[in-house]
């Protein structure tokens, strides 16, 4: 029997890490250090290791991830596996997902416990991950689903996964949707399909973003009674700071405090600043309250409207966007087909 071809692509990570003199644990394993430490890889698949990076998903760049996009794209194989840190795992798993157009699996996974702990889940995350790669119903449905996440057995479509917890074992979720599938025994049980209008609508705009130039995006998270000088720093002095766009993690349904509305609204006026809701996803509202700081003023004053995207997931697709070289309408055209 002629066993699946599975490329794993290792940056480094909690996955990766060995502790040193003093019991610190330090990026230093490779890809091949994680295929020994799982000896039933080779049951399941013909396995291909290489070591990418060695460094915590906390330290990747956008660069970074534009190559690995460009790596898997000519990558022949019948599935890929990438292993990194936990850190930043759902927003380099959607940054794939709107780089990547394959018809095979392509998942990303990742471990919370270091090697040094007792029960460490980056082997079976890992384990999980080929086993998710080699299901036929994962084949099938590979195009459809996208770049996924592979965690404690549950598969996550890129654009709902969320690290939901900063230390726990579970602490990966999909809080909108739930988990597309699950591993049971050795059977991967489907669950749902992801709703993918809007990443291959923005695919189709985004063409060749990786051939474009870094475009910094800064987030800016709202709290109660913000005084706004962190805006006022960057309407005033925008080209010194060298942001190109900004994400405002807004309050409840697309709302920011009353005194800082008029220069949230400047801010929108000369540089792309999109919306998003920093209650962690859900399609904001659009046309149910009155005033100068709700999302009927807002939406009215040019900000760009983040729909069911996380603040976080939002500064990915902006800078993409950006880095394609998309003028505000087309940003906005890109996410409006987000909710």
């Amino acid at each position: 029997m002629t066993l699946p071809r599975v490329q794993i692509l290792a940056l480094g990570g909690t996955i990766a890490t060995a502790p040193d003199a003093s019991g610190a644990m330090q990026m230093g394993l490779g890809a091949d250090d994680l295929v020994a430490a799982v000896p039933l890889l080779a049951t399941l698949a013909d396995i291909r290791a290489e070591t990418v990076s060695r460094v915590g998903s906390h330290s990747l760049s956008f660069d970074q991830i534009h190559a690995l996009a460009a790596k898997i794209m000519d990558l022949d194989v019948d599935g890929v596996v990438v292993t990194q840190g936990t850190d930043t795992l759902e927003e380099t798993s959607f940054l794939l997902d709107l780089l990547v157009e394959r018809d095979i699996p392509v998942i990303v996974t990742a471990a919370m416990r270091n090697p040094a702990l007792t029960s460490p889940d980056g082997p079976g995350n890992l384990l999980a991950a080929v086993r998710v790669a080699c299901d036929p119903w994962m084949k099938a449905h590979a195009k459809a689903l996208g770049v996924v996440a592979v965690m404690l057995d549950e598969v996550y479509a890129a654009a709902d996964v969320q690290k939901v917890h900063p230390t726990r074992f579970n602490a990966f979720a999909s809080p909108q949707t739930g988990p597309l599938a699950a591993l049971v025994e050795d059977r991967l049980v489907p669950l749902s399909l992801p709703v993918r209008a809007p990443v291959e609508a923005a695919r189709k705009r985004l063409g060749k973003a990786s051939e474009g130039r870094e475009q910094p995006v800064a987030l800016l998270w709202l709290g109660l009674d913000e005084p706004g000088y962190i805006l006022e720093a960057m309407i005033d002095h925008r080209d010194q700071l060298g942001y190109r766009g900004v994400v405002l993690g807004a309050m409840g349904g697309g709302h920011v405090p009353e005194r800082v509305a008029s220069l949230v609204g400047q801010l929108g006026e000369i540089i792309p600043t999109v919306v998003a809701p920093r209650a962690g996803g859900g399609p904001l509202l659009r046309q149910t309250y009155g005033g100068p700081s709700s999302e009927i003023a807002l939406r009215k004053a040019g900000l760009l409207w983040g729909g069911r995207l996380n603040p976080l997931k939002a500064r990915v697709l902006l800078e993409t966007c950006l880095r394609a070289g998309l003028d505000r309408a087309a940003i906005a055209e890109v996410f409006e087909t987000f909710g």
